[in-house]
């Protein structure tokens, strides 16, 4: 793969257009914004003002954005928007008892970072989202500077959420401190020619998994242990282990109440996911009650007497499902799948339809050698 490293967000963009990339009208004014703010950082000329990207899946937002986080020389910070958070609790429960807790910890960060970028920022948490207006409004006045993307305006985010009104303040501070800028072309760029490599397997009734191969040729001949692993709390039953490789169930890993810190647990430890039995995700009665799992797994929350939108018996797994999904994409983790249904048909009504647009296009992507790690 050719390394942008050092080059300018203008400078990639177009070494990416001479390499074959399809030229997108969208993202040429989105390269435009960041190689101004990438000149302003880098020899101070000009405003050095953030930017917010959003739009649909595959419309190179993270491409963009990281293209701009490794031309930079002064101090950056990248994560992912749910990493970032869980360092935001897990730091503010460190200062309990320190006055105004989310004011030091963006000082902290400011001495560690002049810039933060943060990718896919979506909040459907309660806790994130009464935390993240004070937690923006601390950082802008420590003068860091944020690059985000997400498939949502700032004026979408937590849109159905409860008390929503307490979470205004993040949507007014994005807005006043960020450009923000839409990538609205009609190319998805994930879909793009490359060498094919199947991870996705249909598996029809009364046929042997065709995991069961996949996984003796990724382990190489290596020990194989069938013993459950442990992720946090809990003890996840395998179908096999082997350096690098874990192969279980769906339900093992989305239907058990494990939350995203768990998913990021898994791919510190495995460079392949294999995940076996994958149901048809949108069917099942309506049961009107808000699923648990994934981001807010580990907090109750007392909703009142609003209405509560409608969910299936197998949303919870499915906000797992998400989850996975988006770490092991991040983490250029490979997930290989064996379902019951096309891709296409896993998940295609229902409340979390929104997010899952984004799911299909990440395992759409790594169904090409090109996606991973190495």
């Amino acid at each position: 793969m050719t390394s942008f490293s050092k080059l300018s967000p203008k400078a990639a963009y177009d070494q990416a257009r001479a390499a074959g990339f399809v030229e997108d009208e969208a993202q040429a004014r989105a390269v435009s914004a960041l190689e101004s703010l990438y000149q302003a950082l880098e020899d101070g000329q000009g405003e050095a003002r953030g930017l917010y990207l959003w739009g649909r899946v595959g419309r190179g937002k993270t491409w963009l954005m990281d293209s701009f986080y490794r031309s930079l020389s002064v101090p950056a910070r990248r994560q992912h928007f749910h990493h970032f958070m869980r360092w935001v609790h897990r730091r503010q429960f460190q200062l309990t008892g320190t006055p105004e807790p989310l004011r030091q910890l963006a000082k902290e960060l400011a001495t560690e970072a002049r810039v933060l970028c943060l990718d896919e920022l979506f909040v459907n948490d309660i806790a994130d989202a009464m935390l993240l207006g004070g937690v923006l409004i601390a950082l802008f006045e420590q003068g860091v500077i944020l690059v985000v993307t997400s498939n949502q305006a700032p004026e979408q985010l937590y849109a159905d959420g409860f008390n929503r009104e307490r979470f205004l303040p993040a949507v007014g501070a994005l807005s006043e401190y960020l450009q923000v800028m839409a990538l609205d072309g009609p190319q998805d760029h994930r879909e793009h020619p490359g060498e094919p490599e199947p991870r996705y397997f249909i598996q029809n009734n009364g046929e042997a998994d065709m995991l069961a191969g996949v996984f003796k040729r990724l382990a190489r001949g290596r020990v194989i242990q069938r013993e459950p692993i442990q992720l946090g709390h809990r003890s996840i039953a395998v179908l096999g282990v082997s350096d690098g490789v874990l192969w279980c169930r769906y339900d093992a890993l989305c239907e058990a109440p494990l939350a995203a810190t768990d998913f990021i647990d898994l791919c510190d430890r495995f460079d392949q996911v294999l995940l076996e039995g994958v149901p048809a995700l949108d069917q099942g009665a309506g049961t009107g009650v808000i699923a648990r799992g994934t981001e807010d797994a580990a907090q109750q929350v007392s909703a009142g007497d609003r209405q509560l939108p409608t969910l299936t018996r197998k949303d919870d797994g499915v906000r797992r499902f998400i989850g996975l999904v988006d770490e092991c994409y991040d983490r250029g983790v490979p997930l290989t799948l064996s379902a019951t249904v096309a891709m296409d048909e896993l998940y295609r009504h229902g409340h979390l339809a929104f997010p899952f647009r984004r799911t299909l296009s990440r395992l759409g992507e790594m169904q090409l050698t090109r996606f991973g790690r190495g």
